[in-house]
C-alpha cells in the first residue's frame, strides 16, 4: 500500500536518504533528469539540499509516495514564478523507483501535484519529458497536451544525446 503526502522542508531534510536513493535509482535506469552516470545516493544530497531549501522558502511543493513507510517516489511542483507568471507552475522531476514502477504512484503523485497547484490558484501546468520515454506515455494518459520537441536538448546519464518533448495542462478555475 502506498500514500502521497506533501512534505515540508524539515521532513524533506529528515528523509534526504531516501530522497537521493529515489534520484540514484532513477539516473542509474538511465532518466535522462539532469545528471550524469556513475550517479549514486550521495551525489544526490546536495540536489536535495536546494530542494529542501525552496520548499522552506515556499517556492516548491515537494510530493512523496510511500510505501511500507519508505519514499519510494517523488514530484515537484514550481510554484513560484515571474511577476508576469503568477498562474503558472512548472512540474519538474516526477521520479519512481524502477522497482515500483506500474502500480500508478507516477498517476498518484501527479494527482496530487494538479490538485494542490489548484488548490493555490495555478491554472497552467507545463513540463518536459524525454522524447519517447514512458513518462511520455503517462502524461498523455492523465490527459496532458503535447506542445512539441526539441532534439538534442539534453543528455542521457550516458551521454548520448536527448530530445525533449515539453507538455501543458490547464487545470483549475479559468482567470
Amino acid at each position: 500500500m502506498s500514500n502521497i503526502r506533501l512534505l515540508d522542508e524539515s521532513e524533506t531534510r529528515a528523509r534526504m536518504g531516501e530522497l537521493a536513493d529515489v534520484l540514484a535509482d532513477c539516473v542509474a535506469g538511465g532518466a535522462s533528469i539532469g545528471f550524469m552516470a556513475p550517479y549514486g545516493p550521495a551525489d544526490a544530497l546536495p540536489f536535495w539540499r536546494d530542494v529542501a531549501a525552496s520548499v522552506g522558502e515556499g517556492a516548491t511543493l515537494l510530493f512523496a509516495a510511500k510505501r511500507e513507510g519508505r519514499i519510494v517516489g517523488t514530484v515537484q511542483v514550481g510554484i513560484r514564478q515571474m511577476p508576469n507568471q503568477p498562474h503558472r507552475a512548472d512540474v519538474r522531476k516526477l521520479l519512481v523507483m524502477e522497482s515500483e514502477r506500474g502500480r500508478g504512484l507516477a498517476r498518484a503523485l501527479m494527482t496530487a501535484a494538479e490538485a494542490e497547484a489548484t488548490r493555490q490558484g495555478k491554472t497552467l501546468l507545463v513540463l518536459d519529458t524525454a522524447t519517447g520515454s514512458p513518462a511520455e506515455t503517462v502524461y498523455e494518459r492523465l490527459g496532458w497536451q503535447r506542445a512539441g520537441v526539441i532534439p538534442d536538448y539534453a543528455l542521457y546519464p550516458d551521454g548520448r544525446f536527448c530530445a525533449t518533448t515539453f507538455f501543458y495542462k490547464k487545470i483549475g478555475a479559468k482567470r
